[in-house]
């Protein structure tokens, strides 16, 4: 199995050839899901005693399993949070996995890691975050917000003698469910707070809730979102900020999807207030165009982070007995691969300002796509668009009716777009973070309701 010989050598070309030819195609097929019964007369049982060879399991990943996978770098796949990586980033993926690289530490994977903390350090400065700021790259937002929250209650405890009766999370309403998540792994209350009449959380209502929390139940950080999921809103944060630092409480920002716009300068006023969060996250392979799994989570004082996460055992005084900047120290992880290069990668290729014109582009097509659903009489906005989702309904419909639209625009092969619920509403919702979605199939789509 590791000898590199002629056949594996024929297997490497034609796994090349696919993949290459996968990155060329525009669009790539849409593609669909398949039943498991479906799946399973298809393809059987893979894996045996004897194995099936390299070729034949290529074959049967490119005829049956793939085709069964919906492509998410598909310019019409519009639902949940598409994603579309740029070519240099898929390419230099490759490259990530072939070098066997452990980024966990410096002693390990010194040249990745610093050239992450490059890429980490755009991101830190788009937010306006200080010199001494730095973090990690993690698998996902969930893993990014939970390793925030896990430094926020570390520095908590560390300020207070003995443990209150309940630790507690300050959020909004319709904060993201890894918030909730987290709660649940960490044991901790979510207290929610209602959002305004434009759907925003803001200092007064976070106020409202900490005030409002159980005797014996301590705060220790507030999570504000920087483009909800479902509607792109961006919350109140400088407001959200001033609460936090009057009362000593972390101030997190879940920017998973949102906080790319950073890098667009015609949205840029909506994150004032970030630059005063302790902690934020992003993730490159929504909307900065990196392939997954990809979520940045940065610090404005990583040190709290580091005593936070670090772990100690005989085997890794080697690494923390030395005063090095290892990945490791700054969230829930301790192996992890160097998923921060494609982006990395990307970013040298291209330079930033192609990031900027590229999210300016899909903040335009959102706009114009918005325009349009108003100009209709069928199809009305939910809610103004704020980033580049844009979320609206057809009247008369319930889900029933979208649900049975969404399936039919799949099997066509036209789009995936699914439906959502607004205020416990029926909806739709189209995500638009592809540099090549177009207004024009964006129209073609409208026209089938």
């Amino acid at each position: 199995m590791h000898s590199f010989d002629e056949s594996t050598d024929d297997l490497a070309w034609k796994i090349f050839r696919y993949s290459l030819n996968r990155v060329r195609l525009d669009p790539p097929p849409l593609d669909g899901p398949r039943s498991p019964e479906d799946l399973y007369a298809a393809v059987g049982e893979t894996i045996t005693t004897e194995g099936m060879g390299g070729t034949a399991a290529l074959e049967l990943f490119t005829d049956q399993l793939a085709p069964a996978c919906i492509s998410t770098d598909h310019q019409r796949y519009l639902s949940f949070i598409p994603a579309a990586p740029t070519e240099a980033s898929v390419l230099f993926d490759m490259v990530v996995g072939a070098s066997s690289l452990f980024a966990g530490s410096w002693l390990e994977g010194a040249g990745a890691v610093y050239a992450e903390n490059q890429a980490l350090r755009w991101l830190a400065d788009l937010a306006g975050f200080p010199a001494e700021a730095g973090g990690v790259f993690v698998s996902g937002g969930t893993a990014g917000n939970l390793s925030a929250l896990v430094a926020a209650r570390h520095g908590a405890r560390a300020r207070r003698d003995g443990e209150p009766t309940r630790w507690a999370i300050v959020g909004a309403d319709t904060t993201h469910s890894s918030i909730e998540s987290a709660g649940r792994v960490m044991d901790v209350d979510v207290l929610a707070a209602p959002v305004d009449a434009d759907r925003r959380l803001g200092g007064p209502a976070v106020a409202a809730a900490i005030d409002a929390a159980p005797d014996g139940t301590e705060v220790f950080a507030v999570v504000a979102t920087s483009g909800t999921t479902n509607l792109g809103i961006v919350d109140d944060l400088a407001s959200i900020a001033d609460v936090c630092e009057q009362r000593g409480i972390w101030f997190h920002v879940d920017g998973a999807y949102g906080a790319a716009g950073l890098a667009a300068p015609s949205v840029q006023p909506l994150y004032t207030g970030i630059e005063r969060a302790d902690s934020f996250i992003v993730d490159p392979h929504k909307w900065l165009f990196a392939p997954f799994d990809c979520a940045a989570l940065l610090y404005r004082d990583p040190e709290t982070a580091r005593a936070a996460h670090t772990q100690h055992a005989e085997y890794l005084e080697p690494l923390t007995s030395r005063d090095d900047w290892n990945p490791s120290d700054y969230a829930h992880v301790l192996t992890r691969r160097a998923r921060g290069l494609p982006l990395w990668f990307s970013l040298v290729t291209h330079g930033t300002d192609a990031y900027r014109d590229a999210i300016e582009y899909t903040l335009s097509v959102a706009a114009q796509v918005a325009d349009e659903i108003e100009a209709t009489g069928h199809l009305e906005l939910v809610h103004p668009r704020v980033l580049s989702t844009v979320a609206f309904r057809r009247r008369g419909w319930g889900m029933d009716d979208y649900r049975k639209w969404s399936d039919a625009l799949l099997a066509s092969g036209q789009a995936f777009v699914t439906p959502t619920a607004v205020d416990g509403e029926a909806a739709l919702r189209l995500c638009i973070i592809s540099p090549r979605t177009t207004v024009e199939g964006l129209r073609g789509i409208l026209a089938t309701l």
